[in-house]
């Protein structure tokens, strides 16, 4: 399973970044995400607990491909939830539902260059997006 180009170029240049442009990259793929629907954003569709309002829409493609919807009312979770959904967007759910989110994310080390705050919600988004790829694998 190999992460898209653009994955492994933003794990490159956020490794050459200081703490204050690692946080405009990720506000930068937040404001990247493409646009959610207010309609969708829903009590359905929210991620529990992240501290910030998460929503996350899944959409089954006509390849079977799982495309993600995802908004946050926080420009850093935003960027954070864009980041998670570049390591599974518009890939088969089976696919998806093997990938190891978590380990493509370690290369960021989110844990220590994000507040404990902006950071809890992570394994919920993780969790959300890996139980939709199993209901559609």
């Amino acid at each position: 399973m190999t992460e898209p180009a653009h994955f492994a170029d933003i794990i490159d240049e956020y490794e050459f970044l200081d703490a204050d442009d690692r946080y405009r990259l990720l506000i930068d793929l937040g404001k990247a995400l493409e646009p959610m629907p207010d309609a969708l954003k829903t009590d359905a569709t929210l991620v529990r607990g992240c501290s910030a309002a998460v929503w996350v829409y899944p959409t089954v493609r006509g390849d079977k491909t799982l495309h993600f919807l995802a908004d946050s009312n926080a420009a850093i979770t935003k960027g954070i939830i864009a980041l998670v959904l570049l390591t599974v967007q518009d890939k088969p759910a089976a696919e998806i539902r093997d990938t190891d989110i978590a380990a493509a994310l370690a290369p960021f080390d989110l844990k220590n260059q994000l507040s404990s705050n902006r950071t809890q919600g992570i394994p919920n988004m993780i969790t959300l997006i890996r139980s939709t790829a199993e209901r559609y694998a």
